[in-house]
C-alpha cells in the first residue's frame, strides 16, 4: 500500500489495483475489491473545486500503450545531469505504484512482481516527474539517485562505448554516457588527479589553474567581463558563445578544485525554481569568513 502526497490535497491511499481511496475512511482493501473503487472526491486549494483523483489517475494508466504482457519500457533518468541511469519494465501497478511514492518502480519480469530501485541497496531514484513519450509506449523516470544506480557500482547503467570498444579493443568499460558539459567535467577532474601523480599527464593549462587560485580567480573575473562586453559593445553572436564556453571551462575548474561538482550546481538552481528570485536573495544567510 503506497501513500500519495498532491499540492493542496490531503493525503490518499493507492491499492495494488491503481485505485485511490480514503485511508481515514474505514475502508479495507476487500472493501475497495468490493465496490469497484468507488469515486472518491478530495478538496483542492479551492473548497468548492472537487477533483476525481481515481478517475484521473485511471485516465493516465489507460492511456499507456502497454503491450501484450501488460508492460511498457521505464527509463529512469536524472533530474539534474541529464543521464540515463537505468532501463527496466513497468506495468500499470508499478506505474501507479511510483505516483504514489515517488520512488521509482519497476516490473521485475524474472519474479513476476514489482520492485522499488533501492529497496535492497538503499540507493533509491526519487522521482520529481514522469513523462510518456509521443506513442505512449514508453516511461521516464526523471529524479534524483540517492546513490551509484547499477549493481557494479557505476554511476548509471550505461557506461560501455562501442565507439571505444571498437577503436580501443582493450580499453576499459567505465566510460559513462556522459552529455558534453559533464564529458569536460570529467576531463577537468583527471587532470586534477593526475596533480597527485606528477609522472602521469602531459603539462596543461588546467593544472596550472588547479596550482594557481589567484590565476584561476582572475581568469574567471577576465572572461567574464569579456563575456559582459559581447552585449555592451554588440558584438557577434558567435563571439558571445565563444566567450561563455570560456566563462562555463574557467568556472568549473573552480569547481573541480573545491571538490564539487556541476550536478550540484543545477540542484540548486532546481531547488529555486518554485521561489521568487527576490525572495530567494532575502532569504540567503549572511555570508561568512573564515
Amino acid at each position: 500500500m503506497a501513500f500519495v502526497h498532491f499540492n493542496g490535497l490531503r493525503s490518499l491511499q493507492i491499492s495494488s489495483r491503481g485505485c485511490i481511496f480514503n485511508p481515514g475512511s474505514g475502508h479495507t482493501r476487500s472493501d475497495i475489491s468490493n465496490n469497484r473503487c468507488s469515486a472518491v472526491k478530495a478538496c483542492i486549494k479551492q473548497p468548492d473545486q472537487k477533483v476525481h483523483l481515481e478517475s484521473k489517475l485511471n485516465s493516465v494508466l489507460d492511456s499507456v500503450k502497454w503491450d501484450e504482457k501488460g508492460l511498457a519500457v521505464a527509463i529512469a533518468q536524472n533530474v539534474d545531469s541529464g543521464a540515463i541511469l537505468m532501463q527496466g519494465f513497468a506495468n500499470r501497478e508499478a506505474l501507479a505504484t511510483t505516483i504514489a511514492s515517488k520512488k521509482a518502480t519497476f516490473y521485475s519480469r524474472s519474479r513476476s512482481t514489482l520492485w522499488i530501485k533501492g529497496e535492497t541497496s538503499l540507493n533509491f531514484i526519487n522521482v520529481h516527474d514522469i513523462f510518456l513519450d509521443c506513442d505512449r509506449d514508453s516511461i521516464i523516470y526523471l529524479g534524483k539517485p540517492d546513490g551509484p544506480t547499477c549493481h557494479t557500482g557505476a554511476e548509471t547503467c550505461y557506461y560501455t562505448s562501442i565507439f571505444d570498444s571498437l577503436n580501443k579493443p582493450q580499453a576499459e568499460e567505465n566510460n559513462l554516457a556522459l552529455t558534453t558539459l559533464y564529458s569536460l567535467e570529467s576531463t577537468l577532474s583527471r587532470r586534477k588527479e593526475e596533480l597527485l601523480a606528477p609522472q602521469q599527464g602531459k603539462p596543461s593549462w588546467t593544472k596550472r589553474l588547479l596550482l594557481d587560485e589567484k590565476l584561476l580567480c582572475s581568469k574567471i573575473r577576465e572572461e567574464a567581463d569579456e563575456f559582459c562586453r559581447t552585449l555592451e559593445e554588440n558584438e557577434d553572436e558567435s563571439r558571445t558563445l565563444s566567450e561563455m564556453a570560456d566563462v562555463l571551462y574557467h568556472e568549473l575548474v573552480l569547481l573541480i578544485h573545491r571538490g564539487l561538482k556541476f550536478e550540484d550546481v543545477l540542484e540548486v538552481l532546481r531547488c529555486r525554481f518554485a521561489q521568487s528570485g527576490i525572495d530567494e536573495k532575502n532569504s540567503r544567510k549572511p555570508k561568512t569568513v573564515k
